[in-house]
């Protein structure tokens, strides 16, 4: 791959323009919901079980998760991407979940970028490396193995995002031929690949085509979250100048629904508007198996690792109570009954 003079700089740039616009402007979906709200847990005022015995404990990527939490893929390449992912790491390694770097690219061509470099702060949780599905290919693989090695990563995240590509100023937008450079990535990286969009979702159509090619795990990143579409018109723009892109998406409900029932073995990962316990337990019972949030947690990480850890902490607990409040002991009590241990309300 080559990295032409001023790229890092561009790409330093373009992630702090992220971030500012993140946290100044209305980047969240605004009419599209994550589809979560039409749907129960099963309430059960005879449980059998004792909250302070909930087991939230799960294996996800080949290490153990003491709650099925991850921090969600945020920033990566700025100064203060480096503060934020540090703190993240802190917060993630004082409460046994896992955490998913931003996008690594600007590593291919320097591994010794410190932006992601939080082994010292966070020496065990589960660290998943982070590249774009239009920047992969065979040829990509050693730099990109390097780039996982420097940072001590146990897995990769591979994201495909389209959409945001399509509307970010010179993004990256020839995705022909993707599918198969990912299979030769699968087979050639060494580490297990996690694929996930960016938040607007992966349904069935999308799906039907990983069939055979091996990845690990699946991110739905749905619908009703943060709009990246919505984030690069504010970048590109300083406005929202097309609505119809910003909104565009398959809510996080109806793409867990939709990728469980094509790919019924695969580990996946509920994302995209993940804001409370009681999401996290209604995306599980859908058939997550990990969830994983972001945006809530930029503020916190910018504060401190102790702002994250809170915030944090006190999701757990309200998804502790949930599993209480339905019977269920553990997580694979939880998920067992699938969607038939929620009913729809529409």
């Amino acid at each position: 791959m080559t990295i032409g003079p001023g790229f890092n700089d561009r790409i330093q740039v373009r992630k702090r323009r992220h971030i500012d616009v993140c946290l100044s402007e209305a980047v969240q979906y605004q009419t599209v919901t994550t589809g979560l709200e039409r749907y129960r847990l099963p309430y059960n005022a005879l449980t059998q079980t004792d909250l302070a015995r909930i087991d939230l404990g799960v294996e996800f990527l080949g290490k153990r998760l003491r709650a099925p939490v991850l921090i969600g893929a945020m920033t990566g390449g700025s100064e203060l991407s480096g503060t934020i992912n540090r703190h993240l790491a802190a917060a993630a390694q004082a409460l046994g979940v896992g955490m998913m770097l931003g996008s690594q690219r600007i590593m291919l061509g320097d591994e010794s970028v410190r932006s992601f470099h939080i082994r010292d702060v966070a020496p065990d949780v589960l660290l998943i490396g982070n590249i774009g599905l239009a920047q992969l290919s065979l040829q990509a693989v050693p730099a990109l193995r390097r780039a996982l090695e420097s940072v001590g990563a146990d897995a990769l995240a591979v994201h495909t995002n389209p959409l945001q590509e399509a509307v970010q100023h010179e993004g990256d937008t020839d995705f022909t031929g993707s599918l198969g450079r990912l299979r030769e990535v699968v087979d050639a990286i060494g580490y297990p690949v996690l694929l996930k969009e960016v938040g607007h979702g992966i349904g069935a159509i999308a799906a039907k085509t990983l069939t055979g090619i091996g990845v690990a795990a699946v991110d739905v990143a749905g619908a009703g979250g943060t709009s990246w579409a919505r984030v690069e018109q504010f970048v590109r723009y300083g406005s929202v100048t097309d609505l119809g892109l910003a909104e565009w998406g398959i809510p996080t409900a109806q793409a867990l629904v939709e990728v469980r029932s094509v790919l019924p073995a695969v580990p996946l990962v509920a994302s995209g508007g993940i804001r409370t316990g009681m999401d996290a337990a209604k995306a599980i019972a859908l058939g997550a198996d990990v969830v994983a949030v972001a945006q809530p947690l930029l503020v916190p990480a910018i504060e401190s690792a102790a702002a994250v850890e809170e915030w944090l902490a006190r999701f757990i607990a309200e998804l502790r109570v949930c599993l209480h409040g339905c019977g269920a002991p553990d997580v694979a009590a939880l998920r067992a009954g699938g969607v038939d241990e929620v009913y729809s309300h529409r």
